[in-house]
């Protein structure tokens, strides 16, 4: 039951995190005296490493734990470079070297910006496609926010789609956490 709590947990700080994206980028590089939004990304992306153990018999059992796990260490590089650009405050134009210097960098910008984060996603709807015949709605709603995220980052840039598809994400999977805790109830209790 622990582990369920952390997952959701983790889940809600990832969905508060794009919220306060949603401020734009000064807001984010004036926040005092840390940087809340992506502390939340951080704690976030550990506490839903819980996830590989509540649907997976060890981290490493399968594709979709994997996957998860190399996603959340992108995540990792990706709050630690976001902790760099927040540390410039509001000097924009230092921000803007860095940003330029990490994105002609194919071995920082493609496994901690690109790549790296969408299979922590990727993870998630693997882990979700096992329940797809029993849990057809709940499987089908973490494929439909791991697309909206997607889509909103890459083709709207829309901060909007993300915040919404993240918290269709996180529900399907919260649902899929407890279906799963009650069919091995069920399983115990009734032998079947």
């Amino acid at each position: 039951m622990k582990l369920n709590i952390l997952a959701i947990i983790g889940l809600v700080f990832l969905i508060v995190n794009q919220i306060m994206l949603l401020g734009g980028n000064e807001f984010i590089q004036t926040q005092k005296p840390i940087d809340y939004a992506h502390w939340l990304l951080l704690i976030g992306a550990l506490l839903c490493l819980s996830l590989n153990y509540i649907f997976s018999d060890n981290i490493f059992s399968n594709t979709a734990t994997i996957l998860t796990s190399l996603g959340i260490v992108a995540l990792i590089g990706q709050a630690t470079i976001d902790f760099l650009w927040w540390s410039y405050g509001t000097d924009f134009e230092g921000m803007n070297k860095l940003t330029n210097q990490i994105m002609e960098r194919p071995s920082i910008r493609i496994p901690f910006m690109t790549i790296g984060p969408a299979l922590f996603y990727f993870g998630l709807t693997t882990h979700a496609g096992k329940f797809i015949k029993t849990h057809t709605l709940w499987s089908a709603l973490t494929f439909i926010g791991v697309i909206g995220i997607g889509l909103g980052a890459f083709t709207f840039d829309s901060r909007m789609l993300i915040v919404l598809s993240h918290i269709l994400l996180a529900l399907g999977i919260i649902v899929l956490i407890y279906k799963k805790e009650n069919g091995i109830k069920n399983v115990v209790q009734h032998g079947v």
